[in-house]
């Protein structure tokens, strides 16, 4: 519990917050505190001073204020799906984002126009009913706002790029309470910043994104092979990835495969290697063929492959990460998977500690490296591979064992990696020091001079250490 002096100061915040905002603001003593502190991430278990749940900018900017009167540590909270939990901290300021959730579809300007607190889900049901898309991630449950500015891998990012390839603009209320548009035409040095390394310029309250013509209905590859044969299907399934066109983004996943209606009793949580892959295009015509390679990589013990609702396929594995379960994630950019580091991977699937954990490789290139290396913060453009390390469990008693399996898996590629490493994977808050240059690369110098410009007096930079 905070002294009595801080338990002062957090009730003045309070009411200094009380006496501007339009949206709640909670205390520790609020009944919904346990609620509104809970983050997507169970293993996040912090305690704020006040959560300021913004109804819209003038909201943020009185939030901001006022936490330059007082001078909390500052998060700021979208979707709250981040793995390390940055969006809430201890005896701080949370800046919560979450209840705003204002979408707009231009589909003659092929635009939408999207709050901060919209997640993955909400904003494609919207643009979908045009037909259209912007690049998001795998987890429909995840906020647009988070994945952005650390950058944005996703089912389609070989065809249409990264996630923050496809702001137009975004509205940001930076430490000296300007609401300012940040673009290519206005404050280009934030718009630089914000695609990519995003993390304390501001708080970034909508986003305008070009969208694309894809949906509704779109042709993926999902097969199932034994686990016996992960090394041959991993081997087939690089080289099948040098050729594959812009049009096909694949990846493979070494799990388990789930329980469900269509899967046979005796494969139920067994462990498989799952080759993926989604057509950024219309499902017929050229489909078909694209995706060939990627499914034809020996016999499986189940192919899914199909055409199916681009919804669908965004929210199907949203059910396997749960909300308020434990996870740890940690990845490694790659230029090549080589033989040696296809045997480490599967060394390291063989001892995952429960049938949630898993390892991914996901393939970039395409329209993501057609992006100039210096057109946006996000420093990985020339990455072939990303491989993602991610722990799931349910029960704490397995926390040393599930991070444990994490770290030592990630440490054992290292010797592979790039040296860089994905902000939206990259651990806990402990992990940050280690894995800043790795992060931003080249650009953190540029970063840090643009946070400096915004935010001379260091409103933010809490949030900026965080991975």
């Amino acid at each position: 519990m905070p002294s009595e002096q801080a338990a002062a100061g957090e009730r003045a915040l309070a009411e200094r917050l009380r006496s501007s905002l339009r949206g709640e603001v909670i205390d520790r003593g609020h009944p919904g505190y346990d609620k509104a502190r809970a983050v997507w991430n169970g293993l996040i278990d912090r305690r704020p001073a006040v959560i300021a749940r913004c109804a819209g900018t003038a909201d943020v900017v009185e939030a901001v204020a006022a936490a330059r009167e007082h001078r909390p540590v500052v998060s700021i909270r979208g979707g709250g799906h981040q793995v390390a939990g940055s969006g809430v901290c201890d005896d701080g300021l949370v800046i919560d984002l979450s209840p705003m959730k204002g979408v707009h579809v231009d589909p003659s300007a092929r635009t939408a126009r999207a709050q901060a607190g919209v997640t993955w889900g909400e904003l494609d049901r919207e643009t979908q009913l045009h037909g259209l898309v912007t690049p998001g991630g795998e987890i429909s449950a995840t906020g647009i706002a988070g994945l952005t500015l650390g950058g944005g891998l996703g089912f389609v990012m070989r065809t249409f790029g990264l996630s923050c390839d496809s702001v137009r603009s975004l509205e940001i209320v930076t430490a000296d309470g300007v609401v300012r548009t940040a673009s290519r035409e206005e404050e280009p040095d934030l718009f630089w910043a914000a695609r990519g390394g995003g993390r304390g310029l501001g708080v970034v309250t909508s986003f305008e994104f070009d969208l694309h013509a894809l949906g509704p209905e779109v042709a993926g590859v999902l097969v199932l092979h034994a686990q016996e044969r992960a090394e041959e299907v991993l081997r087939a399934w690089r080289d099948a990835t040098y050729t594959a066109p812009e049009t096909v983004t694949p990846e493979i996943l070494l799990w388990s495969v789930p329980a469900g209606p269509a899967i046979p009793p005796e494969l139920h949580w067994s462990n498989c290697v799952m080759v993926g892959a989604v057509y950024g295009g219309p499902p017929d015509g050229g489909a078909t063929a694209a995706l060939a390679p990627q499914r034809d990589l020996g016999p499986p013990l189940m192919d899914l492959s199909g055409t199916l609702p681009y919804v669908t396929l965004q929210s199907a594995n949203t059910w396997r990460f749960p909300d308020g379960e434990r996870y740890f994630m940690k990845s490694h950019f790659m230029e090549e998977l080589t033989d040696d580091a296809i045997r480490t991977l599967v060394d390291w699937d063989s001892r995952r500690p429960t049938p949630e954990s898993l390892i991914v490789v996901r393939t970039l290139g395409g329209a993501v490296a057609r992006v100039g290396p210096d057109d946006s913060a996000f420093a990985h453009r020339s990455a072939r591979y990303n491989v993602s390390i991610d722990a799931g469990w349910r029960d704490p008693a397995l926390d040393e064992a599930a991070i444990g399996w994490a770290r030592s898996a990630w440490d054992a590629m290292k010797p592979f990696s790039s040296g860089g490493t994905y902000v939206n994977f990259a651990g806990l808050g402990e992990d940050a020091s280690e894995l800043r240059g790795a992060v931003f690369g080249a650009h953190e110098e540029r970063l840090e001079r643009t946070r400096a410009a915004y935010d001379p007096e260091g409103l933010f930079a809490p949030a900026a250490r965080r991975p």
